[in-house]
C-alpha cells in the first residue's frame, strides 16, 4: 500500500475531498516523525508501539576484504506489534 493508497482510502471513508485528505495524512505522518525524532515512544492501542533505540559501536568485518572494522554507533526504529493486531493478522 503507498501513501496515495492510503489518501484514496481517507477519502472514501471521510466524505473530505482529496486535498484534505491528503493533509491530514501527511499531518499524521509529521507528528508521527518529530515525536520519534524527539526520542518519544508512539503507542498506539490495537495496533502496536514504535520506540527509538540507540545501537553502540559494535565490532564487524568488512565482507570483501576480511578486515576489521568498526560499526558506528546509532539509532534504530523498532515496531513491535500488539497482541491484537498479531492474533487478527493469524486469523
Amino acid at each position: 500500500m503507498t501513501k496515495a493508497d492510503l489518501v484514496e482510502r481517507i477519502y472514501s471513508a471521510s466524505g473530505m475531498n482529496m486535498k484534505e485528505s491528503k493533509a491530514v495524512l501527511e499531518s499524521v505522518f509529521s507528528l508521527l516523525k518529530d515525536t520519534l525524532e524527539s526520542g518519544e515512544q508512539i503507542k498506539i492501542a490495537g495496533f502496536g508501539n514504535f520506540e527509538v533505540r540507540h545501537k553502540s559501536n559494535r565490532k564487524g568485518r568488512n565482507p570483501l576484504t576480511g578486515e576489521a572494522i568498526t560499526i558506528e554507533a546509532r539509532r534504530i526504529l523498532t515496531f513491535k506489534p500488539s497482541k491484537i493486531l498479531k492474533e487478527d493478522i493469524n486469523r
